[in-house]
């Protein structure tokens, strides 16, 4: 398929990703926020009527505590005087009230006097009824409204749902003891429902108290959604059920504009594919096929004398005009590139091996030349001289015995420098097996992955401190943490981590010896982490040198960077570290409080060789 196809099938797939997605995010997002704003909206209708409700209720508790503590109320609860009902409890004082009941009651609950707006108001109130409904006869809520505390809330009675209110009678100051109860009420009716929907401007029902079982506080149909809320009365017993009916417009309306917006987007997506597939043919697709010809032609052909020539300014432009020098260059170039690539190839290898290498030999020259000295320090001219002075017939026994003593002794200290000579010369052939196996890990990284070998990291720091320079074990003394000991047997490549340990610990003895001082301490720690489904191990390797400046922190693991002299140091061995680190999945990295605080170098390498990680991801 060509890139032509490819383009106007991605564009495609691409617009009609963006239209499945916008009708998932209108069904998933949009008509769902539509829906809680809504249910919003019902529950804050709910919450308004609720409100009203509320403050009818207040109303009439101001309205009771008023005539609680009225004085002439203190009085009549004690007088029962008459005259106080015919002035006071009219139809015309129960109108301003805005109540249809009043009742009066002493301390005992029994009734002293009450009122109701009667048939004139087309409703048969009864207070009697509603004082036996407040307070009944042998119930535990019989001392509840002749206390001490004024309250309001609803009443279910026979007539109907009220609304009650009481007050304790008072001496006009809010003083006491309350000589009984003022209690008025209002008719929870159809017309006071209406009110209370107009009031607060929704479509209000008043339902009895519904099952809690199946009590769900929003229902929603196609073209309603209904609020509900059961109220209690005062006795703490659901007594009624408040419903809100909200039509769905905006619900309605969300759909609408998902559809126009949904066709809009289908009729635009068709016109800028259209759009799209015209320029991209003519500004891009149609150059690229050219290019693309010129280099399968040089690449079947082999022919490096074509040019394509493009005058445009464009990056197509530049890009046939960069491929015409390419080809131009390629032909001569081709060689020198390839015996380029092999000698630096060849040398940055060199390099590598020379510098371990290096590290590997001056241990042995130092045996070897201490050896040598101990051999040097050896005249067998003596030895010769006294034993044929021994075998004289003419030496005196005195003399005899005295030049025994001496080959004695001299049998002694030379049986002493042999042993010291065989511990070198094994010294030294462990140290050559270093080398041979140096030798051998490049030879066989020149055509396999390295070895991952078992081994415990006590073990490999003491075989990485064996092949370093007894110069530089003398300068410090090397100090392994419990993780170390306690991490038991790894899975590494045992030569190439032992080379990376022998640098850590040959750097760190120059970076005390620069300090001045000698001996220092290197301290080792380890940790096994996770990246993912690998572990790694993580040494820390840390001296009380130089340190290193916050600037050369990077740098010093560059190829040919080093803070010592040209004369001992070429700046190899850091970065041959992290080089066959990198190469094996690791990293190393530094890190260093400033100059005079030493240095800490972090060694990371995974526990699994690359092709195992390979053929476990497969």
């Amino acid at each position: 398929m060509t890139i032509r196809w490819k383009v106007g099938l991605l564009i495609t797939a691409l617009l009609a990703v963006l239209g499945l997605s916008e009708l998932l995010v209108a069904d998933r997002v949009l008509m769902p926020s539509f829906t809680r704003l809504e249910r919003g909206e019902a529950d804050k209708a709910l919450r308004r009527v609720r409100s009203a409700l509320d403050r009818t209720l207040d109303q009439m508790a101001l309205s009771a505590i008023s005539w609680g503590n009225w004085a002439d109320t203190y009085r009549f609860a004690k007088d029962h005087n008459r005259a106080f009902i015919d002035e006071n409890l009219t139809v015309i004082g129960l109108r301003d009230l805005a109540v249809d009941a009043l009742l009066v009651m002493d301390a005992n609950g029994r009734e002293l006097a009450s009122a109701t707006l009667g048939m004139e108001a087309g409703r048969a109130a009864d207070p009697k009824v509603l004082r036996s409904m407040i307070v009944p006869a042998s119930s535990p809520h019989t001392a509840r409204l002749p206390a001490s505390k004024p309250m309001h809330g609803i009443l279910n009675t026979p007539d109907g749902l009220v609304l009650v209110a009481s007050s304790p009678i008072l001496d006009g100051f809010g003083r006491g003891p309350a000589r009984g109860t003022v209690v008025m009420g209002r008719y929870l009716s159809k017309a006071e429902a209406d009110r209370l929907a107009v009031h607060t401007q929704v479509a209000l029902s008043i339902l009895p108290p519904m099952d809690r079982t199946t009590f769900k506080p929003i229902v929603e149909s196609d073209n309603n959604i209904s609020a509900f809320e059961t109220l209690t009365d005062i006795h703490g017993q659901p007594a009624l059920t408040l419903r809100v009916d909200l039509p769905r417009g905006i619900t309605r309306s969300g759909w609408s504009a998902v559809r126009y917006a949904t066709s809009y987007l289908l009729v635009t997506s068709v016109i800028v594919v259209i759009l799209l597939m015209l320029i991209l043919d003519r500004v891009v697709l149609n150059p690229l096929a050219r290019v693309t010809r010129h280099a399968v032609t040089i690449a079947k052909d082999g022919d490096m004398t074509q040019r394509l020539n493009f005058a445009r300014a464009d990056e197509l432009g530049v890009l046939a005009d960069e491929i015409d020098r390419m080809v131009a260059r390629m032909a001569e170039s081709r060689s020198q590139l390839v015996d380029q690539s092999f000698q630096a190839g060849f040398a940055e290898l060199s390099k590598g091996v020379l510098h371990n290498l290096g590290n590997a030999m001056t241990p042995i020259g130092v045996r070897l030349a201490t050896l040598e000295g101990r051999l040097r320090s050896v005249d067998e001219q003596d030895f010769l001289l006294v034993a044929a002075e021994i075998g004289s017939a003419e030496l005196d026994t005195e003399r005899r015995m005295s030049l025994a003593e001496l080959l004695d002794l001299a049998s002694g200290s030379l049986e002493d420098m042999l042993r010291q000579a065989r511990n070198d010369v094994e010294l030294i052939i462990r140290q050559t097996s270093v080398v041979q196996s140096a030798l051998a890990e490049q030879l066989r990284s020149t055509r396999n992955e390295h070895v991952w070998e078992a081994v415990r990291l006590p073990d490999l720091l003491a075989q990485s401190l064996e092949i370093v320079p007894d110069s530089a074990r003398s300068r410090l003394l090397i100090q392994a943490d419990e993780q170390v000991e306690n991490l038991g047997v790894v899975n590494v490549p045992r030569t190439v981590l032992r080379l990376v340990l022998q640098n850590l610990i040959i750097n760190a003895a120059e970076a005390i010896e620069a300090a001045g001082r000698a001996p220092g301490e290197l301290r080792v720690g380890a940790r096994i982490e996770m990246r993912g489904a690998d572990e790694l191990l993580v040494l820390h390797c840390t001296d009380n040198g130089v340190g290193i400046p916050a600037e050369r922190l990077e740098r010093v693991f560059e190829k040919g960077f080093s803070t010592k002299s040209r004369e001992t140091n070429c700046g190899i061995g850091l970065h041959w570290c992290a080089n066959v680190l990198a190469a094996l999945g690791g990293c190393v990295w530094a890190t260093s409080e400033g100059a005079g605080r030493g240095a800490t170098f972090h060694v990371s390498l995974p526990l699994r060789s690359p092709a195992q990680r390979v053929s476990e991801a497969a």
